[in-house]
């Protein structure tokens, strides 16, 4: 629902925008990711991210 809410915002403004969605736990199956494992994760998602926007 928010990326929906950023890419409408971005497309009346006339501008390109990015969302990230991620998952950190599986509820089925019960697998988990470390506090550790989604630091380093996620900031390696958002140097690819910031990669891409520019």
């Amino acid at each position: 629902m928010e990326a929906a809410a950023l890419y409408m915002n971005a497309a009346r403004a006339g501008k390109k925008a990015l969302a990230i969605c991620t998952i950190s736990d599986l509820l089925i199956g019960g697998e988990v990711t470390t506090a550790e494992q989604r630091q380093s994760a996620f900031h390696d998602m958002m140097q690819v991210a910031l990669s891409i926007a520019e």
